[in-house]
């Protein structure tokens, strides 16, 4: 795999303190197949409506993966995942028992068809992609890393939203993932990656 196979689609926006802030799924091409990192969401409540105000592309969410890693299992990153019934869904299992807590969507997460593998910690799901654990927006969050022929690339979902969140030095699984030294960093609500140039 090369640097590039791992790229965002943005599926929509959600307005956080009266501006516009993207919202991502990433797509691995993966020699095995499609793999995407998160699924959006397609639908919105009038909860979601009144609060962020998303504007939504549901097309642009791809059908065609072989499997599908969550970050977490938030509704802008899970609400998508009923597109994908008896594909694999790898998630923390951490972060599958928290569902319970009152900022998710328990309907959205479970539904049926739903096929979660659930990992404690990291673990290789196809060659060259792995997750491990970085608690901190949930306690079950995961990034996704990805190794490449030009470098290792980071898909870090909400492990921070902005960079000055990730920069933070109190932000300890930012640190731990700025130590693997990758060459990129994906976030999920930022519109361009960290470079290994600006790290």
């Amino acid at each position: 795999m090369r640097l590039d196979d791992v790229q965002p689609i943005q599926y929509g926006d959600v307005l956080i303190d009266c501006e516009r802030w993207p919202n991502t799924l990433h797509v691995i091409e993966h020699p095995d197949g499609r793999v995407l990192v998160d699924t959006g969401m397609f639908e919105s409540t009038p909860e979601i409506d009144a609060e962020f105000a998303p504007r939504l592309w549901p097309k642009r969410i791809p059908r065609d993966a072989v499997c599908v890693i969550n970050t977490h299992l938030h509704f802008d990153h899970c609400g998508g995942n009923r597109l994908f019934a008896g594909v694999p869904l790898h998630v923390q299992r951490r972060e599958r028992e928290a569902v319970r807590e009152p900022e998710y969507l328990p309907a959205w997460v479970e539904f049926d068809g739903a096929t979660y593998v659930e990992h404690d910690g990291e673990v290789e799901i196809v060659p060259g992609v792995r997750v491990v654990p970085t608690p901190g927006h949930t306690v079950g969050h995961q990034s996704v890393l990805v190794d490449t022929d030009d470098g290792l690339v980071v898909v870090g979902g909400d492990v921070a939203y902005t960079w000055p969140d990730f920069d933070a030095p109190e932000n300890e699984s930012a640190r731990m993932l700025e130590a693997l030294r990758p060459r990129r960093i994906w976030l999920a609500h930022t519109a361009s990656p960290r470079d290994a140039s600006t790290l």
